[in-house]
């Protein structure tokens, strides 16, 4: 066990990440090998493995899908090579590490033999399903072990199912399984289109021949399969609230098979663009990738029926809950986001927009900001125990458990993308996805306690609302709209500013580099006042380059004014209550300037 414990530590995080490399290479040759069978781009390069005799990039567009299918097949291949030969030879004592990269290894092996049959002669269902199954076998093996590398509990421990929960786990993992392999395989027998209507077969209860049954078969294994993660899911979140890993990917998973669901029901993979057959398909095995994932972090967890009940009481005990969780989205921030996508819709279509879309976007919106501010809640948790103007919080205070936090926002900031992706349009749906990354990674993981500039880099994640409202109502963005992008992102550092001259003592504590805490008050209120000097210059040439007329430059004219007057006082004065109005001001100067624009752009 020592030994064990001494190679689980020295893990290289070369080899960590060298497995998750792997691991995401594998799932795009999958995702990819099913964009082949389904648009049947296969037989643009018959031959194998050259694609029409040349190893070089093939000149007909048709042929790029398989061409990148075999790249990705190669580069998969030397990794797992690569990766399989370097847990052998430096962690051979680590079995949920070297084993599992080892029987990948084998599986791939026999699943180039098996590629070969399939490109050189018309497979049969069998042959397809039974390709698409190994492939998924291999996916989950190299899963394994990356989940087990990057475990802070694996060492010395083995897989153990003994709960009810964790039983329901690898029953829902078998039906998934099950789900995608008999997909593969109606799709090649021809019984996809043998059936009409949902839930039964062409109005039939009982099927009347084997085609009919086949895809009866799918349609049943396929509900059984969205039962259990559904239910997997509720008892996830009533038994699970103290395993951060197990809930999130609990919870991942049955955001994706929503998604999945949604995006089948509007029919996104028949007559779409291929890269939304792409996110169809790569939503399907992405549920199967993160089951897998949620039953290697079930089986190291090895928690017992009466852990989970014990837990579960606790839950049922809790009052408050659903305000607590309405406290992790950061309500105030977002309605003020929402202001602005409202804005960003309103003036590039210069009218207003439909209920529908209006609704779905800025639901799409309040999911996509109040998750990013979970998930930030969840990385400032010790932070913010440490502030006053935080310590109430919902997980710093106990109300919520980080698990909860974090697979909450997680949980809506994915259902965001995809109510995008159905409902708007891709392009918005990129955007909301862009914005979540830049708020999550570059400024809360990477900025804010790195550089005194965390808030002046990080506004971008602020200012990018406008952008998804005018994607949203135009399906398109140009030079006007990266405007209202430049109004946001210069209006927020005098904006978080003013408060950090308020909270100073705070950020302090928390170790949070801010302007007043690094270069003292005296340079914080002449950022405020040069900034805000720059916003309110920007907002008067905006009639320029197309944007506002006459009452909008009115307007700016007006709250430009009294925002200068309200940043020269912060600049002269001293004490926290002029900064403090600031902060105030600035935010309703911020609604009121895209209101003026909005009424512009109407009359």
């Amino acid at each position: 066990m020592p030994e064990r414990n001494s190679n689980q530590s020295g893990i290289a995080n070369s080899l960590r990440y060298l497995i998750l490399t792997t691991a995401i290479l594998t799932f795009l040759l999958i995702v990819v090998g099913i964009v082949v069978r389904v648009t049947d781009s296969g037989t643009m390069c018959p031959d194998w493995p050259t694609c029409n005799g040349d190893w070089s990039s093939p000149a007909s567009a048709s042929a790029w899908i398989p061409y990148v299918h075999r790249a990705i097949a190669v580069m998969s291949g030397i990794l797992l090579v690569i990766t399989a030969g370097w847990s052998v030879w430096r962690y051979r004592g680590l079995k949920w590490v070297s084993r599992p990269l080892s029987a990948a290894l084998v599986m791939m092996s026999v699943q180039i033999i098996m590629s070969r049959g399939i490109v050189m002669q018309d497979p049969s269902p069998i042959l397809t399903a039974l390709h698409l199954g190994l492939a998924l076998l291999i996916e989950a093996l190299i899963l394994v072990s990356a989940a087990w590398v990057f475990s802070s509990h694996s060492v010395g421990k083995r897989l153990i199912y003994r709960s009810s929960f964790a039983r329901l786990s690898l029953a829902t993992l078998a039906a998934t399984f099950s789900v995608l392999v008999s997909g593969s395989f109606v799709a090649v027998s021809g019984a996809s289109s043998i059936c009409s209507g949902w839930p039964f077969c062409n109005g039939v209860f009982i099927p009347t021949s084997m085609l009919e049954w086949i895809n009866f078969g799918h349609r049943f294994v396929s509900g059984l399969a969205a039962f259990l993660i559904i239910w997997l899911v509720i008892r996830a979140w009533r038994t699970q609230r103290s395993q951060t890993s197990i809930l999130v990917s609990t919870t991942v998973a049955g955001v994706l098979m929503v998604a999945q669901v949604l995006m089948g029901a509007f029919e996104t993979a028949q007559g779409y663009p291929i890269y939304l057959l792409g996110l169809h398909i790569a939503t399907a095995v992405g549920v199967w990738g993160t089951l897998v994932i949620q039953v290697v972090l079930t089986g190291i967890a090895a928690r017992t029926t009466a852990e989970e009940q014990q837990e579960a009481q606790a839950y049922l005990a809790r009052r408050g809950i659903f305000k607590d969780f309405l406290m992790l989205t950061k309500p105030i921030v977002v309605a003020l986001l929402l202001v602005t996508t409202f804005a960003g819709m309103v003036v590039g279509a210069k009218a207003l927009p439909s209920i529908g879309l209006l609704f779905w976007t800025m639901l799409g919106g309040f999911l996509a900001a109040g998750g990013s501010g979970a998930i930030n809640q969840y990385i400032d948790r010790y932070d913010d125990v440490k502030m006053q103007r935080t310590s109430k919080r919902p997980l710093p205070s106990g109300r919520l458990t980080p698990a909860e936090g974090l697979a909450f926002g997680v949980g809506i900031a994915l259902a965001s993308f995809y109510l995008m992706v159905v409902f708007v349009n891709f392009l918005a749906a990129v955007l909301t996805l862009a914005g979540i990354i830049y708020y999550v990674l570059i400024y809360s993981l990477i900025l804010k306690k790195a550089t005194v500039q965390n808030i002046v880099i990080g506004g971008g994640a602020g200012a990018i609302p406008p952008l998804v409202g005018w994607a949203a109502a135009t399906g398109s963005l140009n030079i006007p709209a990266l405007f209202l992008f430049a109004v946001v992102f210069m209006w927020t550092p005098p904006h978080f500013w003013a408060l950090a001259l308020v909270r100073k003592n705070d950020y302090a504590r928390a170790g949070v580099p801010m302007m007043p805490v690094v270069r003292g008050e005296r340079e914080t209120r002449w950022q405020i006042f040069l900034y805000t000097i720059e916003l309110v210059a920007l907002t008067m040439i905006l009639p320029l380059f197309g944007l506002g007329g006459s009452i909008y430059l009115v307007a700016a004219a007006v709250l430009g004014a009294a925002l200068l007057y309200s940043a020269f006082k912060v600049w002269r004065g001293t004490g926290n209550k002029v900064a403090w109005k600031m902060y105030r001001h600035s935010s309703m100067y911020l609604a009121f300037i895209f209101l003026a624009l909005m009424v512009d752009a109407l009359v």
